[in-house]
């Protein structure tokens, strides 16, 4: 037997079951559309965009599902891409805040108290800054050791001196004393110093021997420099053996004698174009050593006129540019005289060579100033003159430069 289901009934079941189908549908739809935003995020951006370009042209989605399709690209593609598109809308940006990095705390535990842990100390650092203070004290101490050696030859009280008593050879001067302070810094040495004082006679040569000899052996407070005129003390040439013996000798006892006393020995051989060949070759001798020899720690000057012609004839044609530029012109003539003094003997290649040049006429009335006052004389200006109006001049131009220096001063002087 049947029973017979009213139409009411009937529709209301088929109602709710097409209610059923739709929100079933929707719920699928909803699922499907997260699922796909939730796998676009992790693939690349190009291929979510051709995936969202297909799917807004797939048929049977509405313009409002394509509206949220574009919207959510435009979020996913600027949250994780930069790109340069123009139509970029800013609305539909969302930035994301940058998490705040905390300091990291330090977790102490709940029984003891709370100390920062004690920082180790850098020994690097010690030795370093130790290391630092003793070079600063070697440096200083070999400071004051140059000035120590400097202090016991007093060669402040020389160049005073010497600007005193000794006129018109300015570049003579200045090279001598620049040559002995560098040599004179220092104690040890790896050969000696040679200066050869060059120039025409009485022009201040030999003076400045003289005057060196008396300074150094006041400043050294002992016999440590032997002063010898070869014309005086060996005039024959017989005697030259035994001339060499003897100086070969002085040398060797005065080099010893220094060298106890930290000391540096000084030989001034004046008339050198007197000494024969073989007390040259003697001398050369001595700056062949080796560098550990005691006798690397000396100074030879060695006096003569040889080239005399040369230096006369170099002055007289240069005698304007020695007045421009006094300097440039005088070490082109120590140059001259070296090549020539090289082929007189081979010692010469060691020596640093300080040309002499002419004095002019008002160095010589300076020269018969002094020399009146020392003899006691009054120093009348018009006598002087007339003085030295006497003796012989070369005349270039305006200046007149003496033929014999000051040597006739003293004569001179003493006919009075």
């Amino acid at each position: 037997m049947q029973l017979e289901v009213p139409e009411a009934c009937n529709e209301v079941t088929i109602r709710s079951k097409k209610i059923s189908l739709i929100s079933s549908v929707r719920a699928a739809v909803q699922i499907r559309r997260r699922y796909r935003i939730l796998k676009t995020k992790c693939r690349p951006l190009d291929s979510a965009r051709k995936e969202d370009a297909d799917q807004t042209k797939a048929p049977g989605i509405s313009s409002q599902n394509s509206e949220v399709i574009e919207d959510e690209r435009y979020v996913r593609g600027t949250a994780q891409y930069f790109t340069f598109d123009e139509t970029l809308d800013k609305t539909h940006l969302k930035y994301k805040r940058r998490k705040k990095h905390r300091k990291s705390k330090i977790l102490f535990p709940a029984k003891t108290r709370k100390f920062f842990p004690a920082k180790e100390k850098s020994h690097a650092k010690t030795c370093l800054f130790l290391l630092c203070a003793i070079v600063f004290l070697q440096i200083f101490n070999a400071i004051e050791n140059l000035d120590d050696n400097l202090q016991k030859y007093d060669l402040d009280g020389l160049e005073k001196t010497i600007r005193r008593e000794v006129y018109g050879q300015v570049f003579a001067m200045e090279t001598t004393i620049e040559v002995l302070r560098n040599y004179l810094s220092t104690h040890i040495h790896n050969r000696p110093l040679l200066l050869s004082f060059n120039g025409p006679t009485g022009v201040g040569k030999s003076h400045v021997g003289r005057l060196l000899a008396k300074h150094f052996r006041s400043a050294m407070e002992s016999e440590n420099v032997l002063q010898y005129y070869v014309s005086h003390q060996c005039p024959e040439v017989k005697d030259t053996s035994e001339c060499q013996e003897e100086v070969s000798g002085m040398i060797s006892e005065l080099v010893a004698k220094a060298e106890l006393e930290e000391k540096i020995a000084i030989f001034i051989f004046d008339d050198v174009e007197s000494m024969p060949v073989s007390f040259l070759d003697m001398l050369d001798g001595y700056f062949l050593r080796t560098q550990n020899s005691e006798f690397n720690n000396a100074i030879y000057i060695l006096i003569s006129s040889i080239d005399q012609d040369e230096v006369t004839k170099f002055v007289l044609q240069n005698t304007s540019r020695e007045a421009v530029n006094h300097n440039k012109v005088l070490p082109e003539l120590a140059d001259n005289l070296r090549a020539s003094l090289i082929e007189y003997h081979p010692l010469w290649k060691h020596a640093e060579i300080v040309p002499f040049t002419l004095l002019e006429k008002a160095h010589v009335v300076n020269c018969f100033i002094d020399e009146m006052e020392e003899e006691g004389f009054y120093p009348d200006p018009n006598r002087i003159e007339r003085l030295a109006s006497q003796l012989k001049y070369y005349s270039v131009g305006d200046r007149k430069y003496s033929v014999n220096g000051c040597k006739p001063v003293v004569t001179t002087v003493n006919l009075l």
